[in-house]
């Protein structure tokens, strides 16, 4: 009689456990905390920026950096190569016909204009690329960067053009983002969130802090954790809001230093105000 061999067991997906116990021991918090950061910022209106591959190097122009800086950097790319291309509006305008930046921005938003020409920015001297996007900062990692990214998505797709990702399921296009030399997690889902309204969770340094006070993420959870939780956390429809809400509380509000917990409207169930807060 052969034996039967032990069945092997899948591993358990710590995101998703992290997800359901949350939900058990603190039902409905992620709501919570969306609907009090919508009262008190306002409720996001998802809407798309840039064309992707605008918004994928102008993500990349952003790490590390200010996103004034970043902006400074992508309307210097504007002017040393341009491309006639069609017009794209970065600023939100208001009802009242006023200018203000994308929600969850932190400059003060690009000037409407055509993208640069992606395939001069390609084939341009590196050291002349470097020296047009220094005001960003990083320049020498980010000019190559930009580059490959740019070579990768024309030998991969025929073209500088992202639309196709929008047929895919969200993590194959996250995936496909992430094949990118130089292109993480974050960066692929702001693409795909902004420019595709995929269910994605983009976690920079603000979410990740408030995520982990608030005790919607463990306590040591990092960015790549923190997607994944979120992933199974939300509905579709909660990821534009969420990531916008949360940034925004991280900039205005939960303070990396000196957060303002006397009128933060999520203290009430705030693990870091209240270490038993539910």
């Amino acid at each position: 009689m052969t034996a039967r061999l032990p069945r092997s067991r899948r591993r358990p997906d710590p995101a998703l456990t992290w997800a359901r116990s949350l939900r058990r021991r603190r039902p409905g918090l992620a709501a919570f905390v969306i609907e009090r950061l919508g009262g008190l910022y306002g409720v996001p209106a998802p809407a798309q920026r840039l064309d992707p591959v605008s918004e994928l190097v102008l993500t990349i122009l952003s790490q590390n950096t200010a996103d004034l800086n970043s902006e400074r950097a992508f309307e210097a790319l504007r002017v040393a190569w341009p491309s006639g291309g069609p017009v794209t509006t970065h600023r939100v305008v208001g009802p009242d016909g006023t200018e203000a930046p994308p929600e969850g921005w932190g400059g003060v938003g690009l000037a409407p204009g055509a993208p640069p020409n992606w395939s001069a920015v390609e084939d341009a001297d590196i050291g002349a690329l470097i020296e047009v996007i220094r005001i960003g900062g990083l320049a020498n990692q980010k000019g190559p960067r930009i580059q490959s990214a740019l070579r990768t998505i024309r030998e991969r797709s025929g073209g500088y053009d992202l639309g196709f990702l929008a047929a895919l399921p969200p993590r194959d296009a996250r995936d496909w983002l992430v094949a990118i030399p130089g292109i993480g997690r974050k960066t692929a889902s702001i693409v795909l969130l902004f420019c595709f309204g995929m269910p994605l969770m983009p976690v920079d340094t603000h979410v990740e802090r408030v995520s982990r006070r608030i005790g919607l993420a463990p306590p040591k959870a990092g960015p790549d954790e923190q997607h994944e939780i979120y992933a199974h956390l939300l509905a579709a429809d909660q990821f534009y809001a969420a990531h916008v809400l949360l940034i925004q509380h991280g900039r205005r509000t939960c303070d990396a230093r000196r957060p303002a917990c006397d009128r933060c409207p999520i203290a009430p169930r705030c693990r870091f105000f209240d270490p038993k807060a539910e």
